[in-house]
């Protein structure tokens, strides 16, 4: 029996059962070099390859928008450009070209700290895969070979390969590489399937057949375990799985505490696939639809036609709310088709909402398009990383000349349209009050005003430890962001990663928070905590940890409530 272990899971829960090692020894490039008059011969293979990549993924793209991705990757001038240099230049033949083309653009995003961006270069491997399945001829994916439940084990799994699994024989997934925001942990959250990421060895040491146990709530994966092993994870399974439908049935219910005080609890989203999932759980509204993806997965910054198809139908999804931040790129986000300057601390420099008021005409497409949204639903707008009553000025006033433009057109939207802003700066929790006066709701970015507050690099494995949202800092700032709301009489929600957290729940609503807006997978369990919860306790509780002097103070505070 061997044990590996994980510091973080992609989706929770409990499995076991035989392992289906994915191994791709088969798409191996042949490494042989080439004379300069088979240049052409290779070019051509090139170019056969990438018209069979584009009419596999053009079907494809109507299923999914990663594919839709992929499709326009796939016939990227750039990949072509350097692909084809490589065969001419270098004498490399086509697979070679494409396996150390696409390498190097992997390298780049997975040199990038942002964990989304980061696991863009899954996106670029897939395509690889693709395109060298069709130069070596290989017509079926090992994966549509599977008819027995097994747990998928692989180095990484891409949507090319999920595409061609029976899902239904999926007992859950163990990877090497990966991250929260990895492909094979979106697909297993959604999935409601256990999934592990960064399992180091797994590749060496797994087999097919071997017989695992996957404890991905707990971070474990135990190969060839006892027949003692077994039997506790058996009994653990079913314990979980009617925890699960115990959760599962509040998702259309109230977020309401014992004593009567309701509160929203909302989904996060980046695109229209999430929000008809999240709809589907019974989620009423959207706390953060991040606008950015659209632009990130395109060839040209999105049109305000191509944008208002997308939020209408959002808008037009949702029962309740459908909150929009406006662009926010830049950072470690950059876009394919738009070169940035280098920055020497691009978290402190050209992003967000200082990008959308430079590049104006930018700006004023996506705003029209919300705004024409907000004719088929309750749409609110949200600007990200403002600093200063100066943005918010310039940014309305940029939002009123589109109004303007609309009605004259006679073009219908919601003339009252909501506004508010992202608070993930230090700077808007300083001025929080003035800012209270000139908006209509707060959203807390929790992910950037940890890292701003405490000054420590999320990214940065040697100081992780530092980046807590539990500290003091962190957690008398939220309070007096969601004071100053009050007093003015708006709501205030939150849109980061804590607002997720089981352990931060009775904090936040003690706080007085109106809004959690998370992933969707974590909606159901963060509701149950509320719904088993007093207001007046939880206020009792989090008046004693907006006092303590220690992060671990706070904590303790919160662990008391919970026993």
């Amino acid at each position: 029996m061997k044990t590996f272990i994980v510091e973080k899971t992609a989706s929770g829960g409990f499995t076991m059962g035989r392992a289906f090692v994915v191994n791709r020894n088969n798409l191996s490039a042949d490494t042989y070099r080439i004379e300069s008059k088979d240049a052409d011969t290779e070019i051509a293979k090139y170019q056969k390859a990438v018209r069979e990549a584009t009419a596999q993924l053009e079907e494809l793209a109507k299923t999914s928008d990663i594919f839709a991705a992929h499709f326009e990757m796939v016939q990227d001038p750039a990949l072509y450009a350097g692909v084809t240099d490589k065969i001419t230049s270098e004498s490399q033949n086509a697979q070679l070209a494409l396996e150390n083309t696409t390498a190097e653009f992997a390298a780049i995003f997975d040199s990038m700290e942002d964990e989304y961006m980061k696991e863009r270069g899954a996106d670029v491997r897939d395509v690889r895969d693709r395109l060298m399945r069709s130069l070596k001829g290989i017509t079926q994916n090992v994966l549509e070979g599977i008819h027995d439940k097994v747990i998928l084990v692989a180095e990484d799994l891409s949507p090319s390969d999920t595409s061609n699994i029976n899902l239904d024989f999926v007992l859950g997934f163990a990877t090497e590489l990966g991250g929260v925001t990895s492909h094979v942990s979106i697909i297993a959250r959604n999935l409601e399937l256990p999934a592990l990421v960064g399992v180091k060895g797994l590749m060496e040491e797994v087999k097919s057949d071997d017989f695992l146990i996957l404890d991905a709530s707990n971070g474990k994966v135990i190969l060839d375990p006892d027949e003692e092993t077994i039997q506790k994870y058996k009994a653990l399974e079913e314990e979980y799985r009617k925890h699960k439908k115990e959760l599962e049935a509040l998702s259309s219910l109230p977020a309401t505490t014992l004593d009567g005080k309701t509160v929203k609890v909302y989904a996060n989203v980046g695109n229209l696939e999430d929000v008809k999932k999240a709809v589907h759980r019974g989620i009423e509204g959207i706390g953060l639809f991040r606008s950015e993806f659209l632009y990130m997965k395109n060839t040209h910054f999105p049109t305000e036609e191509e944008q208002f198809e997308v939020y209408k139908q959002a808008a037009m999804l949702c029962p309740k709310e459908l909150i929009i931040r406006t662009l926010d790129i830049g950072g470690d986000k950059s876009l394919p088709y738009y070169t940035f300057e280098p920055e020497e601390n691009p978290f402190l420099g050209w992003r967000a909402i200082r990008i959308s008021l430079d590049l104006e005409d930018v700006f004023k497409a996506q705003l029209r398009a919300i705004l024409r949204a907000s004719a088929f639903g309750k749409v609110k707008i949200m600007y990200p990383m403002i600093i200063s009553l100066e943005e918010l000025i310039k940014a309305n006033t940029i939002l009123n000349i589109c109004k303007n433009e609309l009605a004259a057109e006679s073009i219908a939207f919601d003339p009252d349209i909501k506004v508010g802003i992202m608070v993930e700066t230090p700077a808007s929790v300083l001025c929080i009050e003035n800012f209270a006066k000139h908006v209509d709701f707060f959203s807390i970015g929790t992910n950037d005003l940890t890292q701003y507050i405490l000054a420590v690099d999320r990214g940065n494995k040697k100081i992780a430890k530092l980046y807590d949202s539990f500290h003091p800092a962190v957690v008398q700032s939220i309070q007096r962001i969601i004071d100053a709301g009050h007093k003015e009489g708006i709501e205030v929600g939150m849109c980061g990663e804590f607002a997720g957290d089981e352990k931060a729940a009775v904090l936040l609503l003690g706080l007085g928070l109106d809004e959690f807006s998370m992933s969707a997978g974590a909606t159901a369990n963060i509701k149950n905590i509320i719904r088993n919860t007093s207001y007046e306790k939880a206020k009792e509780c989090a008046g004693k940890a907006v006092t303590a002097f220690t992060t671990q103070e706070v904590k303790d505070i919160l662990s008391c409530f919970h026993n």
